[in-house]
């Protein structure tokens, strides 16, 4: 495996990091960056990114899993500007069915990037249980 488990550790981290913030309605979720984009927004997308980054980097190289990973990845990156198209705000207030649509595609993101990342575990420990036995 050529990534690292420390950048695989620090992925799985910022994305528990990104989730206790969010579920637990951290105070300086609210506070805004320069230009108004609050920071809760950045740090739910950089909880996406670092998730399908993680399942990136557990994957191996030209693998079935690694193509749905950068795809997961890629749905991850979008995720923020295509927010903010839909609400017409940086505050990612919606109204009527462009908020509908936003949750689908909020749910799809984190639901590929939780698949990818559980289908790379099973095959990292798969390899290493048969590597194992192999020996």
């Amino acid at each position: 495996m050529a990534t690292s488990k420390t950048t695989i550790a620090v992925l799985l981290g910022s994305t528990a990091f990104a989730v206790f913030s969010l579920v637990s309605g951290a105070p300086y979720l609210e506070a805004r960056l320069p230009g108004g984009l609050p920071i809760g927004n950045v740090l739910a997308a950089l909880g996406l990114c670092s998730l399908a980054g993680a399942a990136v980097a557990l994957s191996p190289r030209g693998s079935v899993v690694r193509g749905f990973s950068w795809v997961s990845l890629a749905l991850a990156i979008a995720w923020l500007p295509v927010s903010i198209a839909l609400a017409g705000n940086l505050e990612l207030t919606f109204g009527g069915g462009r908020g509908t649509l936003w949750i689908t595609v909020t749910l799809a993101t984190a639901f590929a990037g939780v698949a990818c990342l559980g289908w790379a575990l099973a095959w990292s420990l798969w390899k290493a249980v048969s590597s194992s036995g192999a020996s």
